[in-house]
């Protein structure tokens, strides 16, 4: 059996057929789901789910680029919920920057400080981190390097930074999705099997990142089924044994 590690059931997109997206992901074999907190607004939605369904779980944070509205008073309402198993997804995204280089400077002191403050939450309540980098390799790895210490967490959507690899020595996983399976994935591909296998976690991000041969279309937590088999393929290893490994390191991590 597998988890979806980073699933967005409280996306809208899943409103209209949320019970005939889990069916179809139990016929998978998929069947423990996180949904990270990325957006606050729709926390209340996340943890809705998770007091419905056994099988659901959550996690309080704060996406970077929702970094200016970061309350963590609001987050440490929840944090403390049974069904709760992390903090984050928090980190730094340096994708979509203001032009102006004043600005830049701000929102990139912004991020750090609610990645740096989000860190400590995850101290203060012995949970692990969902960190989500893009285009800020250097400054998530200093900031991991200086105020992680002892903390686990998940790299989502691992970017295949070799500097990143790294983080394995300090009991941070590594979040493998879609993109594996895109035939313009050379370079996570390359970077794979440095990877330890005790360190891989499978995830979706669904709505997003949709594998081959469904890219394109709204992705659901069903296909976290080609994600295995792929890394299966690439391990070298049975998919049956790639599911187990996977969910291993999911238990080990977030406890379930």
């Amino acid at each position: 059996m597998i988890v979806d590690t980073h699933i967005h059931l409280d996306d809208e997109r899943y409103r209209e057929d949320f019970d005939a997206v889990l069916s179809r992901a139990r016929e998978a074999g998929v069947n423990r789901f996180i949904i990270p907190g990325a957006d606050p607004q729709t926390l209340p939605r996340a943890i809705e789910l998770s007091e419905q369904y056994e099988e659901v779980y959550f996690a309080v944070g704060v996406h970077p680029y929702d970094a200016i509205g970061y309350d963590r008073r609001f987050l440490e309402q929840y944090i403390s919920h049974e069904k709760c198993v992390a903090v984050g997804e928090c980190g730094l995204d340096y994708y979509r920057l203001p032009e102006d280089e004043g600005e830049i400077k701000v929102e990139k002191l912004l991020q750090r400080q609610v990645f740096i403050d989000q860190i400590d939450l995850a101290k203060a309540y012995d949970k692990p981190l969902i960190i989500h980098i893009r285009d800020a390799s250097r400054d998530s790895q200093a900031i991991l390097e200086q105020y992680a210490e002892g903390l686990s967490g998940v790299l989502h959507c691992y970017n295949a930074d070799h500097e990143l690899l790294k983080l394995a020595e300090k009991d941070f996983y590594f979040g493998i999705g879609g993109v594996l399976t895109f035939k313009n994935a050379k370079k996570l591909i390359e970077v794979y099997p440095q990877i330890p296998q005790d360190k891989l976690l499978i995830e979706t991000d669904g709505p997003y990142l949709t594998p081959h041969p469904y890219r394109g279309q709204r992705n659901e937590p069903a296909y976290c089924a080609l994600i295995a088999q792929k890394m299966a393929e690439l391990s070298q290893i049975p998919v049956e044994e790639m599911m187990q490994v996977t969910r291993q390191n999911c238990q080990t991590l977030f406890a379930l």
